[in-house]
């Protein structure tokens, strides 16, 4: 009987182990999923309210560009229709019939060339991007510059690569404390005013435009 007793005590220990084994290892693997699914921080996003955005920047009054206040109670668009050094990309943004998304609650991050960054373009580029057969092509260039969240310079570093509504990676990168954009290949453009808040988003005015990698 003592013998049928320890027998039937060590097989029920048994179980216990393996159970308890399983268990773990259902545990890790769970956390191992976790980690690979967790998303990449150098895309992730800050997008919280608005105030927080405004004490973040301590400029809760806007951001003056071209001698006019860029506010935040004011959408991108709206507020970009005010600004004389970003007409070409207004007009642009029209053209591809992106004026309503980016009127949208968003948030956006756009990196919004400026007028002397499209002049850059080789000549008849621009042209040729404004014809309405070409307006897909316009908006693939348009949308590489878009964001899909909200990133203030302080939130871009060195190396991060950032996914765009287009789809394709634009790559950031930080020198002596100026931030620049690239496809990776092309010279990089460079920010010249950083941290213009809008209520669905924020704009960096930069001074080329990037292209997209042809695919």
């Amino acid at each position: 009987m003592k013998n049928s007793l320890r027998t039937a005590s060590l097989s029920l220990l048994s179980m216990s182990l393996l159970t308890l084994g399983l268990s773990s290892c259902g545990d890790n693997k769970t956390a191992e999923t976790a980690t690979s699914t967790t998303p990449d921080t150098a895309t992730t996003v800050d997008s919280a309210a608005l105030m927080s955005d405004s004490a973040r920047m301590a400029k809760p009054g806007g951001v003056m560009v071209d001698g006019v206040a860029m506010t935040p109670d004011k959408t991108i668009v709206q507020n970009a229709v005010q600004a004389s050094s970003v007409t070409t990309l207004v007009k642009a943004v029209q053209a591809a019939g992106l004026d309503g998304t980016l009127s949208g609650p968003g948030p956006f991050t756009v990196f919004a060339p400026n007028n002397a960054a499209f002049d850059k373009l080789p000549k008849g580029a621009l042209d040729g991007l404004m014809k309405p057969e070409s307006k897909e092509k316009l908006k693939g260039v348009l949308t590489y510059h878009v964001i899909a969240g909200r990133l203030l310079a302080q939130d871009l570093r060195d190396g991060q690569q950032l996914t765009t509504v287009n789809g394709q990676k634009l790559t950031i990168s930080v020198k002596e404390g100026k931030v620049m954009v690239s496809n990776g290949t092309d010279a990089p453009a460079t920010v010249q005013t950083p941290d213009v808040i809008s209520s669905n988003g924020v704009t960096h005015i930069i001074d080329g435009v990037v292209l997209p990698k042809e695919e």
